[in-house]
This record gives C-alpha cells, structure tokens and sequence, in this order.
C-alpha cells in the first residue's frame, strides 16, 4: 500500500501535519478532510486510548487524504504493533536517546529481517487485499519508524540514532528539547543556544539522508522551513478549536460578517 507521506519525503518534498488530541473519530475525519500531509493521533498527552484510537484512524483513512501517523505513548513494542495492524502507515515513538533506543524502536515498527515486528495485519492487511495488494511485502517500506528527539543525550547522540537501519525520518520535541537544555517549555526559537541545536539536528539529517519532522506552530513555520525542517507539524484539534472558537466570538462582539468561505464540509 503506498504511503504518500513518504513518497514526498523521496522526492524532497516538505510535508505539512495537523495533531489530533481529542478522542474524537468525527473530528479526525474534519482535520483529515482539510488535506493535511499527514494526520497525527496523539496517544502519549493526547486523550486517545487504542480502542478509539482505532476508529479515529478508520475516520482518517475514510477521506483518503491525509496519511494517518500515531505518537504512541512509549517506545514499546506491544502498542506500536497494534496500532500500525489497525491502519497507522507512521508511528511517532517518544524519548529516543540512543541508538540503542532507536533499535528498538525500528524493531517494533518493522517485520524481519529489518526489524522484530510480530505478522498479523488483520485489518490494514485487509484492506490492501480489498485493494488487490498484499500488506507485508512493502510494508516495511511504507511505515515510517520516526524517533523522537527531545534531549540533550539524543542531540549527542543523534549520528548514531540516524544511522541505525530503518529510521526513516526523526521528529523533535520542542519543549522537551527546550527543557533538556535548561530552559522552559515554551519554544525557545529565539535563544541562540537552542538556535544552534536545531540547525545541527536539520545539519545531521540532511548528511545521513533522513528527513528532519518538528512540532510547529503557523507563525514559526517560515523560519522552521528555512533551517530546512521538511516536516512540520503546524496545527492541531486543539488549538484550531480554541482559536477558531474566540476567533468567531471576537469578530460576533465587534459586529463584523464573514462569507462563509472557511467551510470545508
């Protein structure tokens, strides 16, 4: 089954997510449904557990846009299995800090001889056969194992982390980030310190051939993009509702109209 995710990755392509934290299948396909680049279930802060996490990917893969990726909570085998069996084509896979880590992490993701991932594909498997495809023998090719970086231990020891067979991509974890190196957990873009730590890890990918995924926001996405970061993810259920939400409410007190263009349904 293809993955476009990666297929734009192959072709240098930035990618653009959107972060789902509620644990909503109807808001899953309303956020797949804008086209997104990838489609992001949060399992690790989000409010999912797996059995809606599973709908919310069934929601997602539904409008057949925006391919469907999970952080899971942990780097553990069991959870990561079952969520890529139940149609995730990504797992995001947090506190990666070695290469050690990172191993574990691809072996959990991918079947043998690349990785230890357990056969029995019972859904996504059955939706490729509806397809006329058969699931396992591309399958370590189009689900993307993409550790996390989010400490000053993984940025030291992010060439090894790159260089273990099967990481296909990394993501950074701002905040985490930020507060490993002595800072808050607000993005800390404009301190030259931690500046200099995103331009290395983008510096680092771009020589190991990995592509360089960040947690963003719309406002810091022009700079992020110019450090060279190729996927971004730079919106989210949470903040889009919140926003949109005090947005309305604002422009309903001051007396202003609007034409209806943002529907997209």
């Amino acid at each position: 089954m293809s993955n476009t995710l990666m297929e734009k990755w192959a072709s240098n392509q930035e990618v653009l997510g959107t972060w789902l934290s509620l644990p909503d299948s109807h808001a899953a396909e309303i956020a797949a449904r804008v086209d997104f680049d990838y489609v992001c279930i949060d399992m690790q802060h989000g409010m999912a557990d797996y059995q809606v996490a599973t709908v919310m990917l069934q929601a997602i893969t539904l409008t057949q846009m925006g391919t469907p990726i999970c952080r899971v909570p942990w780097n553990e085998p069991g959870i990561i299995g079952r969520m890529l069996d139940a149609g995730a084509q990504g797992i995001i896979i947090p506190m990666v800090n070695s290469a050690e880590e990172a191993v574990r992490a691809v072996d959990a993701t991918k079947y043998p001889p690349l990785g230890q991932r357990s056969h029995g594909p019972t859904i996504i498997g059955g939706r490729a056969r509806s397809l006329g495809e058969e699931y396992y023998p591309t399958a370590n090719d189009t689900n993307a194992c993409i550790p996390m970086i989010e400490t000053r231990d993984a940025v030291e020891n992010l060439d090894e982390i790159l260089a273990v067979d099967g990481v296909d991509a990394i993501y950074v974890g701002p905040s985490d980030l930020s507060l490993s190196y002595g800072y808050g957990p607000a993005y800390s873009d404009d301190n030259e310190e931690y500046k200099e730590v995103l331009e290395y890890i983008v510096e680092r990918c771009n020589k190991a051939g990995k592509v360089a995924g960040i947690h963003s926001t719309v406002g810091l996405a022009p700079n992020r993009r110019e450090k060279g970061f190729m996927m971004q993810t730079i919106s989210g259920d949470v903040a889009a509702l919140a926003k949109g939400s005090y947005r309305d409410l604002q422009d309903a007190r001051a007396g202003e109209t609007g034409d209806g263009s943002s529907r997209i349904y």
